[in-house]
């Protein structure tokens, strides 16, 4: 009997062991799909087109070389595997639009790559991944392009968008760009919250965060700058995505980002909706999640998005876009909000105005990575977990649809 009570325990400590062990290694199984540097995860979707090229029939890699003043090795990559059987759906899995961001977004793409690009899903559905589409900010750790354009402020198919007046913006303009040299410890900074509030006080804070985010068009040096022109990779893009799509007649586009909302959640948002049966379909996809609507305060609109561009391309199609947020200062709260605009407008008036000392540099530098890319392994591998879960149900009922 005793023997007995002994092998049991023996076992029991074993399964347990190998619980810990499992669990641990499937942490470390999330965390191996982020990388460092723009290089090495460019590398790692190079990697993976190679092995699809030979797991599927008829897949295409391609590049765009976006042309720099200081870099010439810059390059949106695209990798696209058409449905196998009959061409139906297209699924478009774009990162990096925000350069900054791609590093989270590289990290999705990889993860869909190796778990849910599947014989079962390309039956009927097409997969074209966009991978680093701002690869200027991917690369040097910026929000914007080199030409400090924000592409989700750019995209669009009429040179109308330029236009755009956001007389909002102009009347923040001296609040959001400051013209001098970034001292991160002087009076102004250490009190910004109390000048943010006091911006809070006069308008509202959905009223200061529709004129600051919605983008401009005036202000070049300025934050959510939307350009006077397309940025070349956008224009580049515009007869690929039509091309590959021509085929199909549904749509559905997600583009990944971070920044914003709450900590660790990945939100949900997706362009306005006027027709009931395209938000219908919508709410079908994403059952069980909560989608915001732009019904509610904590929300803004902008203009010159990627997704929505990509509807303007295919008239005509089913075109079903979300947006994949994956929050990191809680900013859809004052505080955070306040000290998410903070971080912005520190990091732009540093690349414009230089910095009084290296430690300035460093701590603003420190906290726009944190910000759009958190260190955290918790953060990467709680929207790890989410995602996968999401990706579970999403494209079987894509497949279905």
């Amino acid at each position: 009997m005793m023997r007995n009570q002994s092998l049991i325990k023996v076992f029991l400590y074993i399964t347990l062991a190998m619980l810990f062990v499992s669990e641990i290694n499937a942490q470390n199984d999330y965390l191996s799909y982020f990388d460092a540097s723009y290089s090495d995860c460019r590398n790692e979707f190079k990697a993976y087109a190679k092995t699809m090229a030979g797991e599927f029939q008829k897949v295409e890699y391609s590049s765009i070389n976006v042309p720099g003043k200081t870099d010439n090795e810059l390059y949106v990559d695209l990798l696209y595997i058409p449905a196998q059987q009959s061409q139906e759906k297209l699924l478009i899995l774009s990162s990096g639009t925000h350069g900054i961001e791609g590093f989270v977004g590289s990290a999705m793409q990889e993860m869909f790559v190796s778990q849910f690009l599947t014989e079962d899903l390309l039956k009927n559905t097409g997969v074209l991944l966009i991978h680093g589409l701002n690869p200027y900010g991917f690369k040097y750790f910026r929000r914007v392009t080199e030409n400090n354009i924000d592409l989700n402020r750019n995209s669009d198919i009429s040179s109308d968008l330029y236009d755009n007046d956001n007389s909002g913006y102009a009347e923040l303009y001296d609040f959001l760009n400051p013209q001098k040299a970034v001292k991160y410890g002087s009076m102004g900074n250490r009190f910004f919250a109390v000048k943010a509030i006091k911006k809070i006080v006069q308008a509202s804070l959905p009223v200061l965060r529709q004129a600051v985010l919605q983008g401009q068009y005036e202000f070049q040096e300025g934050l959510y700058f939307g350009g006077s022109k397309v940025e070349p990779q956008i224009a580049a893009l515009g007869p690929i995505i039509q091309d590959y799509a021509k085929d199909y007649e549904v749509i559905m586009n997600i583009d990944l980002h971070t920044g914003y909302g709450e900590r660790g959640k990945l939100h949900f948002f997706p362009n306005p909706v006027k027709d009931p049966v395209l938000r219908q379909k919508t709410e079908k996809l994403f059952e069980g999640y909560q989608i915001d609507w732009g019904d509610s305060g904590d929300f803004y609109t902008i203009t010159g998005d990627f997704s929505g561009f990509i509807g303007k391309l295919l008239p005509g199609k089913t075109h079903i876009a979300m947006t994949f947020e994956y929050g990191t200062m809680d900013s859809q709260k004052t505080m955070g909000s306040i000290r998410s605009i903070k971080n912005m407008i520190l990091e732009n008036q540093g690349v414009h105005n230089g910095y009084k000392k290296d430690k300035d540099r460093s701590k603003v530098e420190k906290n726009i990575l944190e910000m759009y890319y958190p260190s955290d392994p918790e953060w990467r591998k709680g929207i790890m977990v989410q995602t996968e879960k999401v990706f579970e149900t999403l494209f079987s009922r894509f497949a279905d649809l």
